[in-house]
């Protein structure tokens, strides 16, 4: 337990350090750092609402023979078959792959399923649902970005890539835990095909 608490602290002090900004980094010779900006937005516009239609309009120009039907499409990246589910009512939107069966898989592959949730997973996460080990992003519709989809789709992907190996979304990876390897590639193609929408 001792060792626990200890692991803990030292992960809280990691993390904090790597976001605090110490006084001396501030450029206090220029006071307008320090004031709130008050200028008028002008036309400034918002990111509209993600909509169906919108994500239908997405996943077509990443994949031109996806197949939709209601809330629901399947599209394939890099011969992934990805299934992706929407729900106006409740707000929510899924994209997942089935990667296998539960059936032979022991307790050393679930545990490092975990650990990669926690460093290299990232938006993307691995989860058990119907008997089978997933690959899956979840994310509020409505307040759902463009790039943010198209990454998790990326990150969903990348993680049944690396299933077995790394275990990596390709984003990156957070500092502390237990994976280090980076598979950045597919997320940046995509990304590049949603400049067209």
């Amino acid at each position: 337990m001792r060792y626990l608490y200890c692991f803990l602290i030292f992960m809280f002090f990691s993390v904090s350090s790597a976001y605090t900004q110490t006084a001396s980094e501030i450029p206090l010779e220029n006071p307008e750092v320090l004031k709130p900006d008050v200028r008028p937005k002008g036309n400034v516009q918002q990111n509209p609402d993600m909509t169906l239609d919108r994500l239908v309009a997405i996943v077509r120009t990443i994949d031109a023979e996806a197949q939709v039907r209601g809330p629901a499409m399947r599209l394939a990246i890099e011969d992934v078959t990805v299934t992706v589910i929407t729900d106006a009512k409740n707000n929510r939107m899924r994209a997942f792959v089935a990667i296998q069966s539960l059936d032979g898989i022991n307790q050393q592959l679930l545990y490092r399923l975990l650990q990669a949730n926690f460093d290299s997973a990232l938006d993307a996460r691995y989860a058990i649902a119907q008997e089978h080990i997933l690959s899956v992003f979840i994310h509020p519709l409505k307040e759902l970005d463009k790039n943010q989809f198209i990454e998790g789709l990326g990150q969903v992907v990348n993680l049944v890539k690396t299933y077995g190996t790394a275990f990596t979304s390709g984003a990156m990876t957070f500092g502390g835990g237990d994976s280090r390897n980076l598979h950045r590639k597919l997320i940046d193609e995509l990304l590049k095909k949603g400049e067209q929408i």
